[in-house]
């Protein structure tokens, strides 16, 4: 089969750290290693001399996100990307973000007569609402659905995303699903010095929380949480793993938790592996990574049944979830895990299990037959 030759077009892209870059890396490395050609657009990065570029990488100019240090919107250069498109003759355009980059590269493709699929990965529209800026809701969500209903498809990572999006009028809209690296999220890489780090004797009880530390997270239902477990079990420790805007006021209102900062790779790994409880109150997910983490990882998961919680976590039995925004069952439910050291062993060993067939492999083959299908 004829390989693609695609455009990506994204305005976050690692080392910055995000389930969006994370994810557009891992396609962009499963296509290439598949034969693909697949040419990258994104914003500049501070480190990029240091580092320097991957191959068929090209960088534009962009501004600071606000709330979001590190990232940066893409200027809309659609001159450039349409000079680019007629250099490098893509043979289609996918648009990972619905920034101003976003829509230039839509509309330098559309004027060559290039398919161009994009991605749905944030609910952008309703993190207004946690910004007192509801007002704003709206028009956001205008500006998201005017550009995926002028792609000639939308790929998003469940069926439940996938109805709620064509129910707002976003044609041919796909389900392609998310992926874990089981090979770098498992239970082997429990640490003791880890442990020792945090402060927690051998049987003390570790409660992880991994992300973006922001209003849009949830995390007073994870505060909560710990709290009444703390109450019950004093030699608990809560461990945060990330970085936001929250920061300051979590480390303000809660000294005896432990702050590790962002992590990335096998110190990720390794700090999933030797906690012993995952809490993730978020509702604002289209997918959230980081629950296929801590499942691969061995770890006993928490969550509202939403997104990535609904899709992979069969509850009691390879994890809890509860119905989303009911903060009592969610406290509820991790007091009941606290407290039974043979039930988290039971959900975590099925987690593991259950994720042998979530590995990227798959998704990467069904993200290229959706773009084939795609004209």
């Amino acid at each position: 089969m004829k390989p693609l030759r695609l455009l990506l077009v994204t305005e976050t892209y690692p080392p910055e750290i995000n389930g969006v870059a994370m994810t557009t890396s891992r396609m962009v490395r499963g296509l290439r290693e598949r034969g693909h050609w697949v040419g990258l657009v994104r914003p500049r990065q501070q480190n990029d001399r240091n580092i320097g570029l991957e191959p068929d990488t090209w960088t534009v100019p962009g501004l600071p996100i606000p709330n979001y240090p590190g990232l940066h919107l893409g200027l809309p250069v659609w001159r450039r990307l349409g000079r680019l498109l007629d250099e490098q003759r893509p043979e289609r355009v996918h648009v990972v973000t619905e920034g101003p980059l976003g829509w230039a590269a839509l509309r330098a493709a559309r004027a060559r007569g290039l398919p161009v699929t994009s991605g749905y990965h944030t609910h952008f529209d309703q993190y207004s609402n946690h910004y007192g800026l509801a007002w704003l809701m709206p028009w956001v969500t205008g500006w998201l659905d005017g550009l995926h209903r002028r792609c000639q498809a939308t790929l998003v990572p469940t069926r439940e995303l996938a109805d709620t999006l064509a129910a707002r009028g976003i044609p041919n809209v796909r389900v392609v699903g998310r992926g874990v690296d089981t090979r770098l999220f498992h239970p082997g890489r429990r640490d003791p010095e880890f442990r020792r780090r945090w402060g927690l004797a051998d049987d003390a009880l570790a409660c992880l929380y991994v992300g973006r530390l922001a209003p849009e997270k949830n995390l007073a239902v994870v505060e909560r949480a710990y709290a009444a477990i703390a109450a019950r079990h004093p030699r608990a420790r809560m461990i945060w793993v990330g970085d936001g805007p929250s920061l300051p006021a979590l480390r303000a209102t809660h000294p005896d938790h432990v702050f590790t900062g962002p992590r990335v790779g096998e110190e990720l790994a390794a700090h999933y592996a030797s906690a012993d409880l995952f809490l993730f109150g978020s509702l604002s997910e289209t997918w959230g990574n980081v629950l296929g983490e801590a499942l691969a990882s061995g770890l006993p998961v928490l969550a509202y049944r939403r997104a990535a919680a609904e899709a992979l976590i069969r509850n009691g039995e390879n994890g809890m979830t509860v119905r989303p925004d009911d903060a009592e069952a969610f406290t509820g439910a991790a007091l009941a895990l606290a407290g039974d050291a043979a039930l988290r062993q039971r959900l975590g060993h099925a987690a593991v299990e259950s994720m042998g067939e979530h590995g990227w492999d798959g998704i990467v083959e069904r993200f290229a037959t959706v773009l084939r299908e795609t004209t």
